[in-house]
């Protein structure tokens, strides 16, 4: 019985010491040979005074098998926004330039806090793409789609207009999903005051009010706001502006008849994205 006793303790002495430990100087090593194994921590029930093995695992080589795709594409989002309008801009230069595209300089000041070529600002709730600037403008260029699409072409020279740069890993998050890609525009009907507050009720297209419900989010302008009457029949949905929100965004400036930029909660159209994909397969 002591000579099967010794024999275990002499065993049991030979498995720990050939155990690896994870110091300081075997930590640098795991680092520097990461790129050539794959490295994964087991636990060892028998060994209590060593319960870790580390085994080491030979790269496997990729598959070259090619990545299966379908019909289905879904919109990718190169930039989001809130709908918290920071800052009003003015247009000061608006039209076709020498290379042939159509460019807008717009003079600012919170927005051009540490931008960049190639950043994004949503602009009456476009997202535009800058272009040049400098410690007083920026400049943004303008597709025809854009012109054709929004209400960008009602702007002139002195124009104010809505200006949010694009959220980051640390900003708020004060109102909705917004990313910038206008769905159409309506146009304004009535602009009646309430108190300090202002009713604005806008027309939109049938298929873009489809998307719009009662206390949900609609991005007018850029701006997020909240929906309180949808009418079907008649092809209108309205909200109210309170006096803070009056003084902020460009909305309350514009006349009965103006153009404005629309934008549809997101969730919505990837709700119905979702259901069609699923009926349609249900009555296949």
């Amino acid at each position: 019985m002591a000579t099967q006793m010794a024999a275990a303790a002499v065993v049991s002495s030979s498995i720990v010491s050939t155990t690896p430990k994870i110091t300081g100087s075997t930590y640098a090593s795991l680092l520097l040979s990461k790129a050539h194994h794959h490295c994964r921590l087991a636990f060892n029930p028998i060994l209590k005074s060593s319960p870790l093995r580390l085994t080491f695992l030979p790269n496997k080589p990729r598959s070259t098998l090619p990545l299966r795709r379908t019909n289905a594409t879904a919109p990718q989002t190169r930039c989001l926004f809130t709908g918290i309008v920071e800052e009003l801009g003015t247009v000061k230069q608006l039209g076709k330039v020498p290379h042939g595209g159509f460019d807008m300089v717009i003079a600012a000041k919170t927005v051009l806090e540490g931008v960049n070529l190639g950043d994004s600002i949503a602009v009456n709730g476009t997202c535009l793409t800058v272009t040049e600037f400098d410690a007083n403008t920026f400049t943004v260029g303008l597709s025809p789609e854009t012109l054709r699409k929004t209400s960008l072409e009602e702007l002139q020279s002195g124009s104010l207009v809505n200006l949010e740069r694009a959220l980051t890993p640390t900003s708020r998050m004060g109102g909705h999903f917004v990313q910038g890609h206008v769905d159409g525009t309506g146009i304004i009907l009535s602009k009646v005051p309430e108190g300090d507050s202002l009713w604005i009720k806008v027309k939109a297209e049938k298929e873009l009010l489809k998307y719009v419900v009662p206390k949900g989010f609609i991005a007018v302008d850029g701006t997020s706001l909240t929906v309180v009457n949808v009418n079907d029949g008649e092809g209108w949905f309205n909200f109210m502006l309170v006096a803070y929100t009056q003084q902020k965004v460009v909305i309350p400036l514009k006349e009965v008849g103006q153009k404005v930029n629309l934008e549809a909660d997101i969730l919505g159209k990837q709700v119905e994205r979702l259901l069609s994909g699923y009926i349609s397969i249900r009555s296949s």
